[in-house]
């Protein structure tokens, strides 16, 4: 459908139809409105494959959901620095999507890696925004070149569980823009996807789903983007004032409750019809561009046997090697003794909503079985404890084998979507294991399965060290390939591993609460802080470790002095100087020299993956834009480049840069004294104290007292069920909302994880959300007297009143009755499919 159709369309909707096309028509479509040929778009999680959910048959199948190939989750992909690989992951997930009639896929995550406690970390890809922004730029592009939409997500400034639906972000223009924001600009100007999701949280006060300056003012006339903003699944405050901000569509349903509340908007003139006319706009293109119009045509296939083999070959590609003292690759005629449950029933993928029912899992022993090779096995552990028994015949096991493959991690109850982790470090019962098993048999390597960074005080009783992060359904193959040298290692680390929590930058302001959590360090995330307070790691930003070895010469820059948006081009030599093929990923950074503003030492603005046979050159040439050399300026609003001196660096890793050259760059001279300036706190960095009122200086906008808990009397709409404990009626519906909430996640395999991840989100859901949980079957009225009660005031019998009394939006028809067939009817492929 052309625009000249859609505006003719949208022309002949009634304000009511308008209204309803804003929200779902439940979980996971839009609302149809047959009358006016307006199909619905069937939406799916992700963003490492297809998770549908198949409730009716989940006793029969044992499984929540349809299956599909499980990808190497982000956390994964991310260490391939490879956005081609990203885009090819995308499309094979858009081809499964088809399978399934579904239209768009939730994903990909770019948010920054804050903190290696962020319990979704596994989701996003990395602590740097370029990374981020290339890598989701490269997934966007393989989905939608298929034909289906993705949700760039959470937009923004959501990098914690922790009171995520509620919480303030407190964050300084310049880290907004130059950290936060930057990973969604990438995306939006390299790929535009369909669609952008806003975040559960607020920014400086406002919630993103009606923070009109997020998502209008930056996103549509900064960014340039032109798709359709949504919700994230309950994100929505004020409903009208979303619409207003520039968000198009809710989702879930609210049982019709906000589709009343923008008719009367309107009607009241707190809505102007030009706005909701705007965002139906936005909708009717996507739904017609991404929907499926045929329903009787035949059901795309999809080769799923190609794509678990990409998934083997994403993880080849993905996986890092942190340690090696010459253990691997492994010789195959050597005993191997395999240690760890995780080795039988591996962790693939992180716990939420993104869980996905693997089609072809594969763990590492039943890899090992189906390559014929030799090897014995003991459990040793069951993911967070051992035994004695257990110990003893870990310890016998690995006394008899030449080599010990020993697989550790962290289990979904220490990481999952819902809860931010404790602490960084893994089960105690697996170190205890690793020392045993140390004990009697020095060849140990470790294969490391988890989502994000650990401390790893064990690490000399490791000869070697291979990261899987999450692996997806290929790891057990993977990780055969990688040990024996059938394939090479070449990942590199696309987030710095600290030697202990105490050291990372957010260390003092993570997760904080309870209304708000403070970015103190600013701009100094990661890396950034490390390099530049010399702090140091355990593992660097971009660390990697191959079978082969790899040289860096010759660097050239075409010219030494930019002019104004002549961007910078380098060249430099790399030559595999070992004796194996390999893949290396080398790295750009941008040094910014006698700046008039606080700067870190470093940051990264360019990278190439390149595939060396033994003893190749390769001479390779890179651009970096004018504007990557510069940076937002807090006191003009706008992106600016620095007139001086700047140190371009090449190297493997952010510790390991050969290579540098100086140049200069014409543009603006920047006057000294604002908060921002070089000199100041930022500015000599020594630890992560960042303290308050340095922090101040920077930040201007509107703050949320965060040390009063509110009281009986004080409860609002936005008050989280555990702040309701001062009441008779605050307790009773803080007991019913757990037992609720513990009854429905299913996050995981895991009991304990879903027990967790149901008491942390019924603890953090705001009070309005309790009318999103209920359809609207706790409408309005009902939850202000529940509200009411909850503060100490009678309301009982008027809110059985309410929820008696059927509300105007139940009354009132949105959407037509069906004057002709659906055509839809009797012809759902989900259903064929299951």
């Amino acid at each position: 459908m052309d625009d000249k159709q859609i505006l003719s369309l949208l022309q002949s909707l009634t304000l009511e139809e308008k209204a309803a096309l804003c929200s779902g028509a439940d979980n996971w479509t839009t609302k149809p409105n047959w009358d006016k040929d307006i199909p619905v778009l069937r939406m799916a999680d992700g963003p490492h494959g297809v998770r549908l959910e198949d409730k009716p048959n989940e006793k029969i199948t044992g499984h929540h959901s349809l299956p599909s190939t499980c990808f190497p989750p982000e956390c994964a992909l991310a260490c391939s620095f490879s956005p081609a690989l990203a885009a090819r992951v995308g499309s094979a997930i858009a081809s499964e999507c088809r399978h399934y009639d579904i239209g768009m896929i939730l994903g990909p995550g770019v948010n920054i890696k804050r903190s290696p406690l962020g319990g979704r970390n596994f989701e996003y890809y990395s602590e740097d925004p370029l990374l981020a922004g290339e890598m989701a730029a490269g997934f966007i592009k393989g989905v939608q070149s298929r034909g289906v939409a993705t949700s760039l997500k959470h937009f923004a400034v959501n990098n914690q569980e922790t009171k995520r639906m509620s919480i303030d972000a407190v964050v300084d223009d310049r880290a907004l823009f130059d950290i936060y924001l930057k990973p969604f600009e990438i995306a939006v100007k390299k790929a535009q996807p369909a669609t952008v999701m806003c975040s559960y949280n607020r920014i400086g006060g406002t919630y993103a789903s009606e923070n009109r300056r997020l998502l209008t003012d930056v996103l549509r006339l900064r960014f340039g983007f032109t798709g359709a903003v949504i919700s994230d699944w309950g994100a929505v405050n004020h409903r009208p004032s979303g619409v207003n901000a520039g968000l198009d569509l809710e989702m879930p349903s609210s049982g019709g409750a906000n589709d009343y509340a923008i008719v009367q908007a309107v009607k009241n003139g707190d809505l102007s019809e030009d706005a909701l006319n705007t965002a139906c706009w936005n909708l009717l293109k996507l739904i017609f561009t991404y929907a499926e119009t045929d329903p009787i045509s035949p059901i795309p296939q999809c080769d799923f046997d190609a794509h678990h083999a990409l998934a083997v070959e994403a993880l080849e590609k993905s996986a890092v090697l942190l340690k090696n003292n010459g253990m691997l690759p492994l010789p195959k005629e050597e005993s191997i003794a395999i240690i760890g449950e995780m080795a039988v029933h591996p962790r693939y993928q992180g716990g939420g909503s993104s869980i996905i029912n693997p089609k072809n899992l594969v763990g590492f022993v039943e890899a090992m079985q189906n390559a014929g090779m030799p090897f014995t096995y003991a459990p040793g552990h069951t993911g967070e404890h051992t035994t004695p028994h257990l110990l003893e015949q870990a310890v016998k096991t690995a006394a008899a084998a030449k080599n010990v493959v020993l697989f550790l991690g962290l289990p979904d109850s220490f990481e999952c979507e819902g809860f931010d982790r404790d602490h960084l470090a893994i089960p105690a019962a697996q170190i205890e294991l690793l020392n045993s098993v140390a004990a009697v048999n020095p060849n140990v390597c470790v294969v490391l399965c988890c989502g994000a960074p650990v401390e790893t005080p064990w690490l000399d009783n490791a000869n070697a060290l291979l990261c899987l992060y999450l692996g997806g359904e290929g790891l057990g193959e993977a990780a055969l390939n990688l040990l024996f040298g059938n394939a090479n290692p070449s990942g590199k680390l696309p987030e710095s591993w600290p030697l202990t929590l105490q050291h990372t930058p957010s260390y003092h302001n993570f997760p904080s609460g309870p209304n708000e959590v403070s970015y103190n360090e600013s701009i100094f995330v990661g890396y950034r802080y490390y390099n530049t307070a010399k702090v140091p790691v355990r593992f660097a930003f971009g660390h990697g470790l191959s079978y082969t070895s790899y040289a860096y010469s010759r660097l050239t820059l075409r010219n030494n002095s930019l002019a104004s948006e002549e961007p910078l081009t380098l060249t430099f030599t790399l030559t595999n100087t070992g004796t194996l093929a390999g893949d290396e990923i080398a790295q750009v950074y941008l040094r910014r020299k006698n700046s008039a503003r606080f700067q870190p030492l470093h940051e990264l603005k360019a990278f190439t993956r390149q595939t060396l046979a033994p003893g190749q050159s390769q001479n390779i040439t890179l651009q970096i834009p004018y504007q990557s050399l510069g940076y937002f300026n807090p006191a003009t609003k706008t992106h600016v480049v620095e007139q001086g001196e700047y140190e371009i660096q090449v190297g493997p890793s952010s510790h390991n840069l050969p290579l540098t050259m100086a140049f200069t760059a014409a543009g603006t001279t920047l006057a000294p004294g604002t908060s921002f300036a070089a000199g100041g706190f930022y500015s000599k960095l020594k630890d992560n104290s960042f303290p308050a009122d340095e922090f101040d200086k920077l930040y201007s906008g509107p703050r949320t007292s965060n040390s009063k808990l509110p009281q009986k009397g004080e409860y609002t709409l936005t008050t989280t069920a555990d702040q309701l404990t001062g009441s008779f009626w605050g307790r009773r519906m803080l007991y019913l909302i757990r037992r609720v909430s513990c009854a429905y996640i299913r996050f995981s395999t895991n009991p304990k994880a879903n027990h967790r991840a149901g008491i942390a989100m019924a603890n953090d859901l705001p009070f309005k959300n309790i009318m999103q949980q209920t359809n609207g079957i706790v409408n309005p009225k009902a939850l202000q007297h529940l509200l009411a009660m909850c503060n100490g005031k009678p309301g009982f019998w008027r809110l059985v009143a309410a929820m008696l009394k059927r509300p105007p939006y139940a009354r009132k028809r949105y959407l037509p009755q069906t004057k002709k067939e659906n055509p839809y009817a009797n012809q759902s492929r989900r259903k064929k499919n299951s």
